[in-house]
């Protein structure tokens, strides 16, 4: 099986990981934002591949979600796990906390979101915006790490770069939104568009703006990240044992199914 692991340079050196080749794509959506690294374990192979780019010089509302999705998929991967850092919304969230999301709201703009906006229209169903059985998989895998998590939870992602207004976080929470970041949409659509299944593993940096009177910063989030990364880690090795929920019955690999307006 081939998995997809997308997020920060840390997770390159995973204790048991062998790594086999970096690997460097253009596509016909442009270079995604950086190599892929390729790994063997326990008879997978994971595809490693950083979404801000070498050193994070990437800034969210400019990362090449439609280039960096579709090179997985020329890869052959079928299964792809997001970790991302987030702001809590809801108060019984703490920073170092784990959330596998189970829906989503998008709060972004001028944003490439599809790959069918020419030629062929698809309207495709994003009820459910994750995959149940990677999201199965995944929980089982933080429960074998003994973490403090939750399994469900809504992410709402705004444009960034800048951070949000304390108003703003009030009404994510009357959406209900639990926790804030930047780089779910649109990666998250554009995996379903091409049949991957997609699934999230948000680790809480930090309070949102106005949970709390103390000021926001950027070294409060790389701390938190930092402290967490060994467990996210673990988590990841942990994925190869439970891979035996995944019975390819979820709809992601019909999500184009009955979805073409075109003609």
């Amino acid at each position: 099986m081939k998995i997809g692991i997308i997020g920060g340079s840390g997770l390159y050196e995973i204790d048991g990981f062998e790594f086999v080749e970096d690997i460097e794509l253009v596509n016909r959506y442009g270079k995604p934002t950086d190599k892929y690294k390729k790994f063997y374990f326990e008879g997978c192979e994971f595809y490693f591949l950083n979404r801000h780019g070498h050193g994070h010089k990437i800034p969210p509302h400019k990362v090449n979600y439609r280039a960096n999705i579709y090179g997985f998929k020329e890869l052959g991967v079928e299964h792809i796990i997001a970790f991302t850092a987030v702001g809590g919304i809801n108060r019984l969230l703490k920073p170092g906390d784990i959330l596998i999301p189970d829906n989503a709201i998008d709060f972004t703009s001028g944003r490439e979101s599809t790959y069918y906006d020419e030629e062929e229209i698809y309207h495709i169903d994003f009820t459910n915006p994750f995959c149940p059985e990677l999201r199965n998989v995944l929980a089982k895998s933080v429960i074998s790490v003994k973490e403090r998590f939750y399994e469900k939870g809504t992410y709402i992602c705004t444009n960034g770069p800048r951070l949000e207004t304390a108003a703003e976080i009030r009404a994510f929470w009357n959406l209900g939104a639990d926790i804030v970041g930047m780089t779910l949409f649109p990666e998250c659509v554009l995996a379903r568009e091409l049949e991957i299944c997609y699934a999230n593993v948000s680790v809480v940096t930090n309070f949102a703006a106005g949970t709390t009177t103390e000021k926001l910063t950027v070294n409060e989030v790389l701390e938190v990240m930092k402290q967490n990364n060994e467990k996210i880690k673990l988590i990841v090795k942990n994925i190869t044992k439970n891979l035996k929920l995944i019975k390819n019955e979820c709809e992601c690999k019909r999500a184009l199914k009955d979805t073409k307006i075109s003609k």
